[in-house]
C-alpha cells in the first residue's frame, strides 16, 4: 500500500448513516414522520445531506436491530439492509464514498465479493466495504448454522477477505473483450479460479471456494477494506480505533499507527467518536440526559458532548495525528444541520480537511494505486504450467 496520508496531512471525515442516530432513543426526536424512516426519499435525503456538507466517507451499519447500542424494548434500531443502502444511494451521489457494513460469518463470502464488486459500479468506484463478524447466537440459529465466537470471529472475517480479494482478481482487467467477429463475449484464458480453502486449523465450518467471480474485476480494482483494530490488525486498508473517552482517543489512534508501523502495515488510521451538539438552545447535555431517560446509552467509542465550536476545535486536534474521523451522531437528523452549518466549514477554512473529489474514488481518497490483478502477472507459459499442476 502507498500513497496512505500521514500525520500532519490534511485528513477525511466520514459519517455514519444509521437509522435515526447513533443513540437508541434517536428515533423520538427524528425530524421526519414515523413512517418514512425506510422509504427511499429517506436514504436518499440523508445521504446528499452528508454529501452537501462536504463529507468524506458514508457508512452504513448492519445487523439485528437490537445490537450494539443498549437498544431494546421500547427502543430499537430501524435499518434495511446496509449493502441494499448503499447500493440505492450510488446513483444519486456524485463525490461521497459509500461504505456499508457486511457480516463475515453468516453471509457467504461468494455472495459478498460478487455485491461488493456491483456497488463499486453503481458508485462509480467509491465503494469500500467495513467488515463485521456477528457473535450472535440470534444471528446463527436464523440462518441454521453453528455459533462462532472469540477468537473464531477474527478467523472467519480473514478468510472472507482474502476470499473476496482472489475473486476480485480472479477477472483481468482487459478480461472482457466483446470481440463481434467471433463473437466472443470474454477471453476465457484471463478468468481465473481461485482454490481457496479454509486453513486447517480453521475454528469455523470449513469451506472451499473455486471461482472465478461471476461479475468483472471492480473499478478499483480491489474495494478498501475496513474493519476494528480489534476485529482485522492486518490486511485491511483502514483501521478503526475506540477509546473509552475523547482524551484517550489520540493516543489510542498513536498507538495503532505505531504498530501497523512496526508491522509493516500502511492502513489509514481512522478515530471512533459519537457526536452530541448544542442545538437550537438546548445544550447538549440536556439533550444527552433526554434521550438517556427513555434508552440509556451504551457505546465502546468515545463520546463528545458540547457546542460545535469546541467540537472543530477536538476534531482538528485529532486529525493531526488520524487519517481520517467517524462520527456517530445521536440523532442524525439533528447533529448532522449542526455538522454541515458549523463545524466543517470551520474544519475547511483551517485546512484540516481534504478536498472533495467529484468522481473520485474510495482508493484515491486512502491516496492507494489501483492494484493489478495477482493473476495477471501469469504469462502464458506459467499459465500452463499451473494448469499442469492442476491436472
Amino acid at each position: 500500500m502507498s500513497g496512505i496520508s500521514r500525520p500532519g496531512q490534511p485528513g477525511f471525515l466520514a459519517l455514519e448513516l444509521d437509522g435515526d442516530g447513533a443513540h437508541p432513543a434517536a428515533w423520538r426526536k427524528a425530524r421526519h414522520a414515523p413512517d418514512e424512516l425506510l422509504n427511499g426519499s429517506r436514504i436518499r435525503n440523508t445521504v446528499l445531506a452528508a454529501e452537501s456538507a462536504g463529507f468524506h466517507v458514508a457508512t452504513f451499519a448492519d445487523g439485528s436491530g437490537t445490537d450494539g447500542s443498549g437498544a431494546g424494548g421500547r427502543d430499537v434500531a430501524g435499518r434495511l439492509n446496509a449493502l441494499q443502502r448503499a447500493a440505492f444511494a450510488g446513483p444519486v451521489t456524485s463525490s461521497i464514498v459509500l461504505v456499508p457494513e457486511v457480516d463475515t460469518v453468516y453471509t457467504e463470502p461468494f455472495h459478498i465479493s460478487t455485491q461488493l464488486a456491483s456497488l463499486d459500479y453503481v458508485s462509480g468506484g467509491r465503494a469500500g466495504w467495513l467488515v463485521a463478524a456477528s457473535g450472535s447466537a440470534e444471528e446463527a440459529a436464523a440462518v441454521g448454522r453453528s455459533f462462532v465466537e472469540g477468537a473464531a470471529l477474527a478467523q472467519e472475517a480473514a478468510a472472507s477477505v482474502e476470499v473476496s480479494r482472489r475473486l476480485w482478481d480472479s477477472w483481468e482487467d482487459d478480461a472482457v473483450i466483446r470481440d463481434v467477429p467471433t463473437g466472443r463475449y470474454l477471453d476465457v484464458d484471463k478468468l481465473h479460479y481461485v482454490d481457496f480453502e479454509t486453513p486447517a486449523d480453521f475454528a469455523g465450518a470449513g469451506y472451499s471456494v473455486k471461482g472465478p467471480s461471476i461479475i468483472p474485476r471492480p473499478l478499483q480494482g480491489q474495494l478498501p477494506v475496513v474493519a476494528q483494530a480489534d476485529l482485522l490488525p492486518s490486511d485491511v486498508d483502514v483501521v478503526l480505533v475506540s477509546a473509552p473517552t475523547p482524551s484517550l482517543l489520540a493516543a489510542e489512534v498513536a498507538e495503532v499507527r505505531a504498530r501497523l508501523t512496526a508491522d509493516g502495515a500502511g492502513a489509514a488510521v481512522v478515530a471512533e467518536l459519537d457526536v452530541v451538539l448544542d442545538s437550537r438552545g438546548q445544550s447538549a447535555s440536556a439533550r444527552l440526559a433526554e434521550l438517556d431517560a427513555f434508552t440509556p446509552w451504551s457505546s465502546s467509542r468515545a463520546r463528545f458532548v458540547g457546542t460545535a465550536a469546541e467540537l472543530a476545535d477536538f476534531l482538528a486536534k485529532l486529525l493531526a495525528v488520524a487519517d481520517g474521523i467517524r462520527l456517530h451522531p445521536a440523532v442524525l437528523d439533528v447533529e448532522l444541520e449542526e455538522l454541515a452549518q458549523l463545524v466543517l466549514p470551520e474544519l475547511r477554512r483551517r485546512g484540516v480537511l481534504k478536498p472533495v473529489a467529484q468522481g473520485g474514488t474510495f482508493r484515491e481518497l486512502l491516496g492507494l494505486e489501483r492494484p493489478v490483478s495477482r493473476y495477471a502477472s501469469l504469462g502464458s507459459e506459467a499459465r500452463a504450467a499451473v494448469v499442469g499442476t492442476e491436472n
